[in-house]
């Protein structure tokens, strides 16, 4: 993928069974020297209680499933910066982990 613009969903997957939250954004996604870059901005029709939600589930792990209309999908880390959403790709790692339903737990 060089770039994209458009419409995508962010979910948030307790383990491979349950999704505790999907969230429609409107993304632009850049891709440079094999860095994926990416700038969300939520869909301004959120209710309070999604947008209670989202921050929430960003406290417990900001790590969420894009999912591109095509229904491919990647796993991002989401940073909040003001009212936009800084995306960058998750390593190959964590995904194995995420898709075995452990997330990113540490043993601390």
């Amino acid at each position: 993928m060089d770039g994209y613009h458009g419409t995508a969903t962010l979910e948030w997957w307790a383990n491979p069974l349950s999704c505790l939250g999907s969230y429609r954004v409107t993304l632009a996604v850049t891709v440079a020297g094999g860095d994926w870059r990416g700038v969300a901005v939520p869909d301004s029709g959120r209710s309070e209680r999604a947008r209670e939600g989202f921050d929430f589930l960003m406290l417990v792990d900001p790590v969420f499933t894009l999912r591109f209309p095509d229904d491919s999908t990647l796993l991002v880390d989401v940073v909040a910066v003001g009212e936009h959403l800084v995306l960058s790709a998750v390593g190959t790692e964590l995904t194995a982990d995420r898709e075995a339903g452990r997330g990113n737990e540490s043993g601390g």
